[in-house]
């Protein structure tokens, strides 16, 4: 089993290719929000077309979204997979997941609510900024920004039978991994 996890793509269809050459062989693939709009940012993201980043994305059927906070009901009319509000959850391969975009309540209390729920991981997008650890028995995982990182790189995570990697996504280097 392998999952790619990815978020905040804002309509850049540069970096979801990129992201999608990383993540080809996923069994599934899970999206932390925000997925074609870029909100009230300026520059654009790089290769900002959301009709092309949709089209892709349309073409597959391995997919599990959650509303981000750039993202509309307009948004839902253009792609084929529900965005889900305000939460995910997933149980792949025995594996219990709880997504949200992150941004309704603060990290702490999202994270006891997975604690909560029995999850065996958390994962969340907003904040463009990786984040992967233990906190006691369950995983908490921010793959980044696929497309508009604050942080120092372009990146998406695989959840694979062992382990989390998350990776650069222009380099295809492993920046972490957390064995589980």
């Amino acid at each position: 089993m392998k999952i790619g996890v990815l978020s905040d793509t804002h309509g850049s269809f540069f970096y979801v290719e990129k992201a999608f050459e990383v993540l080809n062989d996923c069994d599934y693939i899970i999206h932390g929000g925000d997925i074609l709009y870029h909100g009230p940012r300026n520059p654009l993201p790089k290769g900002y077309d959301p009709k092309s980043v949709a089209n892709k994305i349309n073409d597959l059927d391995n997919l599990f979204f959650t509303r981000g906070n750039c993202d509309s009901d307009v948004d839902q009319m253009v792609l084929n997979h529900p965005i889900q509000s305000p939460y995910v959850f997933l149980s792949i391969e025995g594996k219990k997941i709880f997504l949200c975009h992150g941004y309704k309540k603060p990290l702490n209390e999202l994270i006891a609510q997975a604690k909560n729920l029995n999850c065996d991981i958390f994962i969340y997008g907003h904040t463009h900024i990786k984040e992967l650890r233990k906190d006691n028995n369950l995983i908490v995982l921010n793959p980044g920004s696929t497309s508009l990182p604050k942080d120092d790189s372009h990146s998406v995570a695989i959840i694979d039978d062992s382990h989390i990697s998350l990776i650069d996504i222009n380099t295809k280097s492993i920046i972490q991994v957390l064995e589980y």
